[in-house]
């Protein structure tokens, strides 16, 4: 075990936890910040994705001793109260059918905007290529992405 001092959601956060363990299990079983989810411990469905530094990573193979002093940002933090417009678009469009993979979308879509606020088809396909949704909402997932492009 060994202790570590995480920027998380703007806040430091103590943890005590083994060296390897994944920042996915670090904040949802540490942390209790549940929004992050498990889908397949592999880094390839997009489900637990967190942004570090602002770039969307796959939190399950992301081990704890690699974060550092590098500031996470989970669904948690991307607004206090739903209002980030990612959020606000996944609601107008509908988007969310089980709503599973909808945190790790939404997270990969906020950091897509903000490197790129008006992406084309294409490079909203390939940004969102790595989260999986089971539901096949990726028309609304698309549109949602577009309109927040257009409001900024």
């Amino acid at each position: 075990m060994a202790k570590y001092s995480l920027k998380i959601n703007g806040k430091i956060q103590q943890v005590d936890v083994d060296p390897s363990t994944p920042m996915l299990w670090v904040l949802r079983d540490h942390l209790n910040l549940p929004g992050t989810k498990f889908g397949c411990g592999m880094a390839m469905c997009g489900a637990c994705t967190v942004h570090l530094n602002g770039t969307a990573i796959r939190s399950c193979s992301m081990p704890v001793s690699a974060v550092g002093k590098q500031a996470i940002t989970t669904i948690e933090g991307l607004s206090a109260n739903g209002t980030h417009p990612v959020q606000k678009a996944w609601l107008e469009h509908d988007v969310a059918q089980c709503g599973y993979c909808q945190a790790g979308q939404m997270m990969s879509a906020a950091a897509l905007l903000k490197e790129n606020p008006n992406p084309s088809d294409e490079e909203i396909d390939a940004s969102m290529s790595g989260n999986i949704c089971r539901c096949g909402t990726y028309l609304r997932i698309k549109e949602a992405i577009k309109s927040v492009g257009v409001r900024q």
